[in-house]
C-alpha cells in the first residue's frame, strides 16, 4: 500500500519519501496528514511484513523509515536490525501507541532516531526533521573524513614517493620518521630497517652533526647546506640539507623536521673536473719543461757522441763522457713520460685490433707479473677497431699492468678484458670529458689492496707514488692518461681498500681498414749524402749541434733561426734544397706554417720535423707520409732520419 499527500502549492514543498512499518491504513494517512501540514510532500510506500520491508528497503532510496512498534507476529526493532544488518543509513523513527520510557532508551541505544506516540502526531514532523538533519550531519562529516584520509593518503604518497629524503627527529638523533628515498639513500632496504638506527649511524663526524643541530636550534631553520654523511656500507653520500626546528608543544618534545637531496653524483662530477682540470694545468707545466729540457737533452746527447767519436779508443775520459750519455739518455726517457702525460708527443696511429695487440703481448705480460699471479684474458669476438699509435698502446698495457703486479704482493689475479660499448648522453654527463658515441674498452681489474679516495684523487699525476722510494718514478699511471687522451680517448679507475682495481680505457671505434704495419717499415738507409738542407731551429745550441753533426756527414747547410729568416733564405738560393728540417714549435711562425709557406717557393723540398714538444700542432698526430724526429736524439739517429728521409 502507498500513497501521497497532496495539496495546494505542493510543488514548493520538501519532498519526502517514507517507508512506513504499519498495519493500520488510517495511522498512515494520519502520518502523511501531519506531515504534509508542517510542508512536506510526502511519498509513503507501507509494508507489514519483515520480507517485505526488506525487500523494499533494498530496492529504492528511502528518506526515512516510520515503524509501528508492536506488528502481528514482530516487532519494529526488528526492522531496525534488519536495516543496520543491510549497511543502510536510513533514519529510524518508531511511531507507536504505547512505549515505556525504558523500551525507548533501548530503541534509541540501538539506533533509531527517535519515538513519536500516536496520540502525540503533531511531533512527527519535528522528529522528521531532526532525524533527516541528523543525517546530514553525518553524511557531511563522513564527507570531511573521507576527505580527510584521501589528504592524508596523498600526503602520505607524496612523503614516501618523494624523490627527496623526508625525515624527522629528535634533538639528540632518534628517528621519528622518514621516507623509502631517505632510507634508499642510505643504503636501508626499507624506512622500517633505517628507523631501527639512530642519526649518528649516518654521521662520520658527530661534531660537525651537532653543529648542524645547534645551528637549527639557533636560527630555528636553514636550507641549501652540502653535508657529508656515509651510507651504512660505509660509503660517502653528498646531500643538500634543509632543516626546520619544530618548537615544543602540548608536552611535546621539540623535533627537526628536514629534506635531504643526494648530490653525490654532482659532487663527484665536480670532483672529475677538478681532478681534469688540475692535470691539465699540470700537463701544460710538464710539457713546457719538457720541451726546453728536451732541447738540452739533444745538445748533451749530440755533444757527447761527436767527443766519443773524437777520443782515442783507449782513453780514459771515455768512461766519463759515456756516463754523462746514459744519464741523459734517462732523463730523456723521463722527457718522453712527460710529453705523454701532457698530450704533447707526437704519436703515428695506425688502425688496430686490440685484440691482437693483447694477445700479443700476453707472453711478455706474465713474464712481467710473475707466476704467483694469474692472467686471463676476456677478448670480446666481434670487438670493433681503434686508431692508436700501437707502441703507445702496448706502453699503456704495460703500464697497468706493473700497476696491478705492485698492488698484488702476495698474488692474486689480472684480467684483461675487451669489449664494444655504446656511449649516450646519460653516461657522458656522469662522466666529464668523454664523449657520447661507440667505444672499444680495455678493462684492466687486479685483486689487489686497492686505494682511498685521497690516492684515487691523485693518481694519474706525475711524480705521485704510493711506492717506497727508489721503487718508482710515478710516471706510470700519467703516461697512460695522457696516451689514452691524446688518442682521443677516455679513462677511468675504480678501487677501494681491500677491493682491488678496476682500470677502463674507452678509445673511439673507427671504420677504418686495418693498418698493414710492414708496409710502413723503412728500409736501412746509409746515414751520409751531399744534398742541400735547410736547417731552422730557434735554439742556438740545438741549430750548431745539428749543423756540425749534418756538415760532418757530408751535407751543405744553409742554418736559420726563425721562419721569416728561412724563407727570406730560400728566396735568395737559387739552387734546389732537398730537404728543410725544421723544428716544429718555434715563436711567430710552427714548422707546419713554414713548410706551406716554403712549398710554392721549392716544390721539390721535403720535410723532416723535430720537437722535443708538439704542442697542439701534433695533436691530432701526423699523417703517414710525414717526416718526424723526437728531440732528443743521437747524431747517428739523426744522420739516419735525414737519409731516409731523403730517399723516401
Amino acid at each position: 500500500m502507498s500513497g501521497t499527500a497532496t495539496g495546494p502549492g505542493s510543488s514548493a514543498r520538501q519532498p519526502l519519501r517514507a517507508l512506513v512499518i504499519e498495519n493500520d491504513p488510517a495511522d498512515v494517512e494520519l502520518c502523511a496528514h501531519e506531515l504534509f501540514r508542517a510542508g512536506f510532500d510526502p511519498h509513503c510506500d507501507v509494508v507489514q511484513t519483515l520480507e517485505e520491508f526488506s525487500g523494499r528497503v533494498r530496492a529504492a532510496p528511502y528518506d526515512v523509515i516510520l515503524a509501528d512498534y508492536n506488528l502481528p507476529g514482530w516487532n519494529g526493532m526488528a526492522a531496525l536490525d534488519r536495516l543496520r544488518s543491510e549497511g543502510l543509513d536510513i533514519p529510524f523513527i518508531l511511531v507507536t501507541g504505547t512505549l515505556g520510557e525504558e523500551a525507548a532508551v533501548a530503541c534509541i541505544k540501538r539506533g533509531a532516531a527517535d519515538y513519536v506516540l500516536k496520540d502525540r502526531l503533531a511531533r512527527l514532523p519535528v522528529a522528521v526533521r531532526g532525524a533527516l538533519a541528523e543525517k546530514s550531519l553525518r553524511e557531511e562529516q563522513a564527507r570531511a573524513a573521507a576527505a580527510l584520509r584521501a589528504s592524508e593518503e596523498r600526503y602520505r604518497k607524496l612523503y614516501e614517493r618523494n624523490l627527496a629524503g623526508v625525515y624527522s627527529t629528535t634533538l639528540d638523533g632518534h628517528l621519528i620518521d622518514l621516507n623509502d628515498a631517505c632510507a634508499r639513500m642510505f643504503g636501508y632496504a626499507s624506512r622500517q630497517e633505517a628507523m631501527a638506527h639512530t642519526l649518528w649511524d649516518i654521521t662520520p663526524n658527530r661534531a660537525e652533526m651537532e653543529m648542524l643541530i645547534a645551528l637549527a636550534r639557533r636560527q630555528k631553520s636553514f636550507t641549501s647546506l652540502e653535508v657529508r654523511l656515509k651510507r651504512i656500507d660505509g660509503r660517502t653520500v653528498w646531500v643538500l640539507g634543509s632543516a626546520s626546528l619544530i618548537e615544543a608543544d602540548g608536552g611535546k618534545p621539540a623535533m627537526i623536521e628536514g629534506t635531504l637531496l643526494d648530490i653525490t653524483e654532482r659532487k663527484n662530477l665536480e670532483e672529475q673536473l677538478r681532478q681534469a682540470q688540475r692535470i691539465e694545468a699540470v700537463g701544460r707545466l710538464a710539457g713546457g719543461v719538457a720541451h726546453d729540457f728536451n732541447n738540452l737533452l739533444t745538445a748533451i746527447l749530440g755533444y757527447s757522441d761527436i767527443v766519443l767519436e773524437q777520443l782515442p779508443g783507449g782513453d780514459r775520459l771515455r768512461h766519463y763522457v759515456g756516463e754523462i750519455k746514459k744519464a741523459g739518455e734517462r732523463a730523456a726517457s723521463l722527457t718522453r713520460q712527460l710529453l705523454a702525460f701532457s698530450r704533447q708527443q707526437v704519436l703515428a696511429p695506425l688502425v688496430l685490433d686490440l685484440n691482437a695487440v693483447v694477445a700479443d703481448m700476453e707472453k711478455m705480460l706474465r713474464r712481467l707479473i710473475g707466476e704467483d699471479i694469474e692472467l686471463v684474458t676476456v677478448l670480446a669476438h666481434d670487438l670493433a677497431r681503434v686508431k692508436a699509435d700501437p707502441s703507445q698502446l702496448e706502453q699503456v698495457i704495460m703500464n697497468l699492468a706493473v700497476n696491478a703486479r705492485d698492488a698484488m704482493p702476495e698474488g692474486g689475479r689480472l684480467s684483461l678484458a675487451t669489449a664494444n660499448f655504446l656511449v649516450d648522453e646519460t653516461y657522458a654527463q656522469r662522466h666529464v670529458g668523454l664523449k657520447p658515441g661507440p667505444y672499444v674498452t680495455l678493462t684492466v681489474t687486479d685483486t689487489g689492496c686497492g686505494m682511498d679516495a685521497e690516492t684515487l684523487s691523485r693518481i694519474f699525476e706525475p711524480f705521485f707514488t704510493t711506492k717506497e722510494k727508489g721503487k718508482g718514478t710515478g710516471l706510470g699511471l700519467s703516461t697512460v692518461y695522457g696516451v689514452v687522451k691524446q688518442s682521443g680517448g677516455y679513462i677511468e679507475v675504480e678501487s677501494e681498500p681491500g677491493r682491488g682495481t678496476a682500470f677502463r680505457v674507452y678509445l673511439p671505434q673507427v671504420e677504418e681498414s686495418l693498418t698493414n704495419v710492414k708496409e710502413r717499415e723503412p728500409a736501412a738507409a746509409p746515414s751520409s749524402g751531399a744534398e742541400t738542407i735547410l736547417l731552422v731551429e730557434d735554439e742556438e745550441s740545438v741549430r750548431t749541434l745539428v749543423e756540425s753533426v749534418l756538415r760532418s756527414k757530408g751535407y751543405k747547410v744553409i742554418p736559420a733561426a726563425r721562419g721569416d729568416e728561412a724563407l727570406a733564405l730560400s728566396e735568395q738560393y737559387a739552387q734546389p734544397i732537398a730537404l728543410m728540417l725544421v723544428d716544429m714549435v718555434m715563436p711567430r711562425m710552427s714548422g707546419r706554417e713554414l713548410a706551406r709557406r716554403l712549398a710554392p717557393l721549392h716544390p721539390e723540398t721535403k720535410v723532416l720535423f723535430m720537437s722535443g714538444y708538439a704542442g697542439s700542432s701534433a695533436s691530432d698526430g701526423l699523417d703517414a707520409d710525414t717526416h718526424f724526429i723526437q728531440k732528443p736524439f743521437t747524431s747517428e739517429a739523426l744522420a739516419r732520419k735525414v737519409r731516409e728521409t731523403l730517399d723516401a
